[in-house]
């Protein structure tokens, strides 16, 4: 019980870290910010501590499927860390800020090609925006983008070769899937397999559309600002990490399904064993 509480206090810290890492960072915070900062931060912590507490988990998928959720949350925070870390060194530069800003620039302006994700997310903003601004969204978003890809390579290569997730016992598909019920009708391995395809399509063409959504609906609803740090570091963030963790989900699922799908087949195997013996 004592290190069940321990470990869910941990996770709800890290959660909350991650929330207030970019107020942290940032010089200049107003206190109001700086406020619902704190507030959502408490917030997270609170249903991280009660999720990961409870014998039993409502809400948070492949809880016991490590290191899944792990390496979302990894992604996002070193996401959300870099691009405040390039926030700083706009106003303290130093040799880190510097550094990565040359790398990102790279990235940014390699991964900024007609088509591209970046290009698209650069073309949202408006025409008159400030040329430091533009350079500023190219460089975030090439840093946000490659960390997603890494993140999702990362987790193909734990699935196909290192065998997620029964590599650590065997897995519970209703433990682990506590919002997929499997009373709802219809096969449960094909419903699985058909939610990873849904998941996978929408985080291949969540990058694209967001954008273009953005910018067609500029002229009837206010503009999304990514001037203010803070929100062009969670806009980026959120960008990038929605996309990669939909289809992170989707893999994961269709890795569930063809352990079921294996399982059936080892007792279809016995069953016609046991038959042919007796």
């Amino acid at each position: 019980m004592i290190g069940r509480m321990t470990g869910a206090a941990t996770r709800g810290f890290l959660v909350a870290l991650l929330i207030a890492t970019p107020a942290l960072l940032l010089p200049g915070v107003a206190a109001d910010s700086s406020q619902i900062t704190v507030l959502v931060a408490l917030l997270a912590f609170s249903l991280t501590f009660v999720e990961y507490n409870s014998n039993f988990p409502s809400i948070v998928e492949f809880r016991d499927a490590a290191p899944f959720n792990r390496l979302r949350f990894l992604t996002l925070f070193f996401t959300v860390f870099l691009l405040a870390v390039l926030q700083k060194g706009l106003s303290e530069p130093t040799l880190l800020t510097a550094g990565l800003t040359s790398l990102g620039t790279i990235l940014g302006n390699t991964l900024d090609f007609p088509y591209s994700p970046v290009r698209l997310i650069v073309l949202m903003l408006p025409e008159d925006a400030d040329a430091d601004l533009v350079a500023l969204i190219r460089t975030s978003a090439g840093f946000a983008y490659l960390i997603s890809l890494l993140a999702m390579g990362v987790f193909v290569v734990l699935v196909r070769f290192l065998g997620w997730p029964v590599r650590n016992g065997a897995f519970n598909v209703w433990v682990n899937l506590p919002l997929f019920d499997p009373t709802a009708g219809g096969d449960v391995m094909h419903r699985l397999q058909r939610d990873a395809r849904i998941n996978i399509a929408l985080g291949f063409l969540l990058p694209f559309v967001i954008p273009a959504v953005v910018k067609g609906t500029s002229d009837l609803i206010i503009p999304i600002t990514l001037q203010t740090p803070q929100t062009l570091i969670w806009t980026i963030s959120a960008w990038a990490f929605l996309p990669a963790s939909m289809i992170m989900r989707g893999i994961a699922l269709n890795r569930v399904a063809e352990l079921i799908q294996d399982k059936r087949r080892r007792a279809y195997a016995d069953a016609q064993d046991t038959l042919q013996a007796a």
